[in-house]
């Protein structure tokens, strides 16, 4: 298992340098650069001032000595400046980053119980009437992306259009003073209903395998209650691939926070990104691809770790 760990960390680390490597290039296209230019010192600048404020502010140096030091720098967790916010990097990103994640351990408690048992109660069944349904409604959540989602439960919950008016459209008020049910429901089922279907789709699909298998067939045959079967003999293996699954939903996620954030003005991770995309604030947008990459690297790894854990036959043999 050592060994195992040791190698994921070294692929990690090796994944992560050329991805962050990739993003600052790219973040240090010069077309990038000029326009940075011209955005702090006036639009209206010539090309020889353009040039005169890259170097003096170190823009013309080689690119991977930059890097370089770039590294440095966050290995001692100076991220740099925010020409957006005129603060560290680092003052403006913890802050939006737990705004976040307070955004998403919602998310998943309402998402990960809900899309496990509506695929249990489909795969348990298979072909029944109760799995076709279950399964529409999983495809549906699925195919439907949380733009056009959280537009409608707006429209129906918090808008004066239907009346209905239980919600409040923003969660403003979430990230400044705290979330509530009127304020974070809507953030939060926008996110989860979208995830929820693929979940399901899985959880049904290894439920479904596990309930046609012959150790599931001879506790039936013994008199064993086919509720008994389920969740003494079924459940458990049916649950090993859905928490692969679940693991991976956290890179999926961190796309519908960026649409889901800007449009209920919750102003946490996604929000940031976006201003520091559209403001050109290059150590920022460095600074939340750091943040992505690491993300996804450890969900991957604890991904891997809990499927090894979980099936006997992949312990045996690592």
């Amino acid at each position: 298992m050592l060994v195992f760990l040791l190698k994921r960390l070294g692929v990690m680390l090796l994944t992560a340098l050329c991805l962050t490597l990739i993003v600052f290039v790219l973040v240090n296209l010069k077309p990038n650069l000029v326009k940075l230019a011209k955005e702090q010192t006036g639009s209206r600048i010539t090309e020889q001032q353009v040039e005169v404020w890259l170097d003096q502010n170190g823009y013309n140096r080689p690119l991977f000595v930059r890097y370089g030091e770039w590294l440095g720098g966050v290995a001692r967790g100076d991220f740099g400046h925010s020409t957006r916010f005129n603060a560290p990097v680092s003052e403006v990103l913890w802050p939006r980053l737990w705004l976040t994640a307070k955004l998403m351990f919602w998310v998943m408690l309402v998402m990960v119980p809900g899309a496990l048992l509506l695929g249990i109660l489909a795969g348990m069944r298979e072909g029944s009437a109760q799995d076709r349904v279950l399964s529409t409604i999983a495809i549906g959540t699925t195919s439907t992306p949380e733009y056009v989602s959280g537009v409608v439960l707006t429209v129906i919950f918090a808008s004066q259009m239907v009346g209905l008016q239980w919600f409040s459209g923003s969660a403003t008020t979430a990230a400044d003073e705290g979330p509530t049910f009127y304020n974070f429901t809507l953030p939060v089922l926008t996110i989860a209903i979208y995830g929820m279907g693929y979940i399901a789709r899985m959880t049904r699909a290894s439920m479904a395998e596990v309930m046609t298998q012959q150790y599931i067939r001879t506790a039936r045959l013994k008199g064993v209650s086919y509720w008994a079967v389920v969740l003494r003999h079924a459940l458990r293996n049916a649950l090993i691939a859905p928490f692969t699954v679940i693991m991976l939903q956290f890179p999926w996620l961190l796309t519908g926070v960026v649409i889901v954030e800007t449009l209920f003005n919750y102003r946490g991770f996604g929000w940031l990104l976006i201003e520091a995309a559209g403001n050109n604030d290059i150590n920022l947008l460095l600074a939340c691809s750091i943040v992505a990459v690491v993300i996804v690297l450890t969900t991957q790894l604890i991904s891997d770790i809990g499927y090894v854990y979980l099936n006997p036959r992949i312990r045996v043999r690592s």
